[in-house]
């Protein structure tokens, strides 16, 4: 097989905690030349830099101990299968869980009963006897370990001959010495020092059932937080009807191919993208953009894949289909983001890696400890408690703290239209300072718009605009193209002109049905010998919003002063406040003149202008801005803004459904609206807390309870943790952080589009 593309994707499957991460990554890290690394717990991926033969990735991982398999990039179905081994393995754990439990019970009730209960012991030593029951114990724990039990010994043991013990080695260890001790106390007990023949199967038995649980529980938690994929997926529809030979026929949405005419009811998903050929529609597009509002779609415009249609019938032409489609495209990014590692990760990595070692060296000086220095029965309590040390100290929670967070924080920001394009702008996009934005597009609607229109006595505004836009209507400026825009969206049928001409430097003029109409600026109007002096004050106002008012005349009357301009979109306003709530600055930079920017600058609040400067001086601008406030996000269109986007700290490009800018920014949003930046800066904030969060307690947890288990608190207090208290604590840990990390799932954007329920996950 020839080498792999610069980055490969596999599948690793059998990774049980953060020190798995570890040898996973030197491992891959070690076949020569790859350039890195970066595997993921949570994801159970791994994502390989370099061109390197896909046969030598393959192997190091499996000698490392683990099972490896390659993943189709461009497959959209991916998700799909790994939700089904998903549903399998938890299937799977959940009968052994049933049956350790019901294997364990007995054990724990004849062995704690008969130490809790004086009843009970007395019941236990005068109709069954020690020996027998101790007999009774060792079936069943055998029986446990067997069964339910060997998953732990058959990846942990050869795991510990190789020198890179993990998770399973420190539960096979610890439930194979309580077992062995026991078995050596029923069948050799003159091995054992005079008072320390006890058996322990119960701990061996419960410890399995415990860990079980943790890993049931957590299997559970994980298929949560990969839900936001899921939903994805679910979005295309598995068939799609298609014109076929002069008739419709429904197909496996995997053969529709580009160019073919599909058929949409009312209320359908669109199967693939594509373009209107036929009929008019409005079509929910929430699950792309998280906009609520359907969008109108007549002949010749795009859809989306996954979309919904409303009302009316369309047939659509497919211009996308499989892993080309905007679906697959966001599915594949928010995949991306899901397996990223944030530099907060880095630390964690180095100490996991070297954590279970140094837990095994801390059992057993803890064993030798109590051995040397502990009160009879020293052997029995030495072996309680180097069993308590291997069984709390399992490094899952760190292993889980970060990457649960990345996919839930990651998957919810999908779900309001902010695709993450790479996990470690979520860390870097907290400690943002200033957000520069581009004005054209993005600030504002990026087309010019009638947006002033005021009369002269004696004129009626639909007449006036009727005639204005039949004389711009032969001009081929786009200010002209804005007002005839305005008079047909105003439903106002536009009369042909004749004797078009436009005056150099002053306007144009044109006959209208027996009428003469000039517009221009104010020096045409003088020119003509009118006085514009009657709209004195509303030529200050427009000036002062940075607008060029134009003038209209309608057979050597003054008529109207209007003015064109791009317009600013409906959410800048709350979006500019929700950054200054956010404790952020707000720069603008933009190619337009200095007076309309500041202008515009004024009306938003916004803290500093950069004008009229090219896509080159741009970056330069970014530059400047870095170095006088810190650590920038700039916000553009991601096409013209191309260069700056790459320079800030982070990117986030305004998209459209249709249209991604992704190659140059860490953060695409998809509706186009700038309440996607508060939106994702918040998030940002919210799931770096949640990581250190969970951060703290996985480390505390285990700096605080090692040593407890170790028997510290002995001396002073008379406390031992029992192994199953430890295997108890370990798995909760573990449940802990999932749960902390799914709490993002609820996460209110500080700016919602409109319509958008809060708190919707």
């Amino acid at each position: 097989m020839s080498p792999t593309n610069a980055t490969t994707e596999l599948s690793v499957e059998g990774m049980t905690c953060a020190s798995c991460v570890g040898r996973v990554e030197r491992a891959l890290r070690a076949v020569p030349g790859v350039d890195d690394a970066s595997v993921n717990l949570a994801t159970e991926r791994a994502r390989v830099q370099g061109a390197v033969p896909l046969e030598a990735l393959l192997a190091a991982v499996d000698k490392a101990g683990y099972d490896a398999r390659p993943i189709d990039p461009e497959g959209a179905a991916v998700a799909d299968d790994a939700a089904a081994r998903r549903e399998a393995e938890r299937g799977v754990l959940r009968r052994e869980l049933l049956l350790a439990a019901a294997l364990a019970f007995p054990v724990f009730i004849l062995e704690m009963g008969a130490h809790l209960v004086p009843a009970m012991h007395h019941w236990v030593e005068h109709s069954l006897g020690m020996q027998r029951s101790w007999l009774i114990q060792f079936v069943l724990a055998t029986l446990v370990l067997l069964f339910p039990g060997r998953r732990f010994h058959v990846a942990g043991i050869p795991a510990l001959l190789r020198l890179a013990p993990d998770m399973n080695s420190l539960v096979a260890v610890g439930t194979l010495a309580a077992w062995g001790y026991s078995v050596v106390a029923i069948f050799a007990p003159g091995l054992l020092p005079a008072g320390t023949v006890n058996v322990y199967y119960e701990a061996a038995a419960v410890i399995v059932v415990l860990v079980l649980l943790g890993r049931y529980l957590e299997a559970r938690a994980k298929g949560r937080t990969s839900e936001a994929i899921q939903r994805l997926v679910g979005l295309q529809p598995k068939l799609a009807r298609v014109v076929r030979g002069g008739r419709s026929v429904e197909i496996p949405i995997d053969d529709v191919v580009p160019g073919d005419l599909l058929e949409l009811r009312p209320g359908e998903r669109v199967p693939v993208d594509g373009e209107v050929v036929e009929g008019r529609s409005f079509v929910d597009e929430s699950m792309i953009t998280g906009e609520p509002v359907p969008v109108e779609k007549p002949v010749g415009a795009a859809v989306v894949g996954g979309t919904v249609n409303q009302q009316g019938a369309l047939t659509v032409r497919a211009t996308a289909v499989g892993a080309h489609t905007v679906l697959a495209r966001i599915i594949r990014l928010v995949e991306q983001a899901q397996g990223g590692k944030l530099p907060i990760q880095a630390l964690v990595d180095r100490v996991t890696l070297w954590f279970v070692p140094a837990v095994m060296l801390a059992a057993l000086l803890t064993f030798l400890a109590w051995m040397l220095f502990g009160p009879e029965p020293a052997l029995g309590l030495a072996l309680v408690n180097a069993v308590a040390v291997l069984i709390i100290a399992c490094p899952c929670a760190m292993g889980l703290a970060t990457p649960t967070s990345i996919m839930v924080g990651t998957g919810r920001g999908a779900e309001l239209g902010v695709l993450f394009r790479k996990g470690e702008a979520l860390q870097l996009l907290r400690d943002t300072t200033v957000v520069a934005v581009d004005k054209t597009g993005t600030l504002t609607e990026g087309r010019p718009a009638l947006t002033d229109l005021e009369l002269a006595e004696g004129f009626a505004r639909d007449e006036v605009l009727r005639l204005v836009a039949a004389v711009e209507s032969r001009s081929e400026h786009p200010i002209a193209r804005a007002i005839v825009d305005a008079a047909e969206a105003a439903g106002i049928a536009v009369p042909e002109a004749g004797d078009f001409e436009s005056v150099t430097g002053m306007g144009v003029c044109a006959g209208v049905g027996g009428r003469r109409v000039e517009v221009g600026a104010d020096r045409y109007m003088r020119a003509l010998g009118l006085d514009a002096d009657a709209f004195a004050a509303t030529a200050a106002r427009l000036g002062g919003e940075g607008k060029s008012p134009l003038y209209a005349a309608v057979d050597g009357r003054l008529a109207a002063i209007l003015a064109v301009a791009d317009p600013v979109k409906p959410d800048t306003p709350a979006a500019i406040a929700a950054l200054h709530a956010l404790g952020l600055k707000v720069a603008m930079v933009t190619g337009d003149n200095a007076r309309t920017a500041q202008a515009i600058a004024a009306r938003l609040g916004i803290d500093e202008v950069v004008a009229e400067v090219l896509p080159e001086g741009k970056v330069d601008a970014v530059r400047r801005l870095k170095a006088a406030h810190g650590r920038l996000a700039f916000v553009g269109d991601g096409i013209n803004d191309a260069p700056a986007l790459a320079e800030a700290d982070v990117g986030l490009a305004i998209g459209t459904g249709t249209d991604i800018a992704v190659e140059a920014a860490d953060v695409v949003l998809m509706s186009g609206s700038l309440q996607g930046v508060p939106n994702a800066i918040a998030l940002s904030k919210a799931t770096i807390g949640n990581i250190r969060q969970n951060l703290f307690w996985a480390f505390a947890y285990n700096t605080a309870l090692v040593p407890v288990a170790a028997g510290v608190l002995y001396p002073a207090f008379g406390i031992l943790l029992s192994p199953i208290l430890a295997a108890g604590a370990m798995s909760l840990s573990s449940v802990f952080v999932l749960g902390n990390a799914l709490r993002l799932r609820g996460f209110t954007p500080p700016a919602p589009a409109a319509g958008m329920e809060e708190g919707q996950a």
